[in-house]
């Protein structure tokens, strides 16, 4: 009979470390908390040019945007519609992107340890399962 993943390897460590690894994992998932400070008025970029800083916004970067939309629906062979749509939409995923925060919640080092045996004991139970046993003879 084979075992997971058409291996010899053991069917019980397949499910016990599935379970642990996905324990594990989840856990260390739910103690992230994610915050955005993404908004119309907040910055996106910063840059400086000729001694000067400038910053550029989410409702900034919507200008370009909402020319190249009616450029694009005036005339679709317009390069540069089609350069300002895209150049636009492309910024402001980068800049949603680029102003998320990340951070752990308050835990005790217990917990942490927990969260990681049951996250990389469980994977590493998963992954010998698969593997060939050594006594096929």
């Amino acid at each position: 009979m084979e075992g997971a993943g058409g291996t010899s390897g053991g069917i019980g460590h397949f499910f016990i470390g599935l379970i642990m690894m996905c324990t594990g994992f989840y856990l260390l998932l739910n103690a992230i908390v994610i915050t955005s400070s993404f908004g119309m008025g907040a910055r996106l970029y910063n840059f400086s040019a000729y001694g000067m800083n400038y910053r550029v916004t989410g409702g900034t970067i919507m200008f370009p945007f909402i020319f190249g939309i009616g450029i694009v629906f005036y005339n679709s062979k317009n390069l540069l519609g089609w350069v300002l749509t895209i150049g636009s939409i492309a910024a402001l995923i980068f800049g949603v992107i680029a102003s998320i925060n990340f951070r752990f919640v308050s835990m005790s080092a217990f917990d942490l340890i927990t969260i990681l045996v049951l996250a990389m004991g469980g994977m590493g139970l998963f992954l010998r399962s698969l593997k060939s046993s050594d006594n096929d003879d």
